[in-house]
């Protein structure tokens, strides 16, 4: 398996470059701050549960778009392992035979979790610096940012 990287440059206008890489499939695509509000804290908190050895859910679907096209962004826990798939979906309809697989990794979670911890931490450092609120329209998702941190740095302890 090798190592996933994950990359949410600085957002622009209401809209992040987002990418996907594990050496072996690449996505790269933008997405945009609305009509998924919630988009990156609900991703935050997916990932703490699914750093929470004791969670009886296995699986999240994190819905987000780009206009037209929609994402589903997939994860699936099989004990220590995590299945990241992502779907892309022609328009908001959603009709799952009109969905293709744009990208899929499987790893460890800790390392899974690690490629997004390194993405929102760099986030977190450049949001002054590049007026994230403002260009995002929305809030840093401190909280959950916060929570997800903690569950990742105790996660096997």
């Amino acid at each position: 398996m090798k190592n996933l990287e994950v990359s949410f440059n600085s957002p622009q206008c209401g809209w992040m470059s987002i990418g996907f890489d594990d050496g072996a499939n690449e996505f790269h695509t933008t997405t945009a701050h609305a009509p998924h509000k919630r988009a990156l804290p609900e991703l935050l908190q997916i990932l703490s549960a699914l750093l929470d050895e004791n969670s009886a859910q296995d699986e999240y679907v994190l819905p987000w778009n780009r206009e037209p096209e929609e994402f589903d962004f997939r994860f699936v826990r099989r004990r220590e392992n995590l299945t990241l798939e992502i779907y892309q979906y022609p328009s908001e309809k959603r009709k799952q035979e009109n969905r293709e697989l744009v990208f899929a990794h499987e790893g460890n979670v800790k390392d899974v979790c690690a490629a997004f911890a390194e993405t929102f931490g760099q986030l977190y450092e450049d949001r002054d610096t590049d007026e994230f609120e403002f260009n995002w329209r929305q809030p840093f998702p401190y909280e959950a940012f916060e929570n997800f941190k903690d569950k990742w740095r105790s996660y096997g302890k």
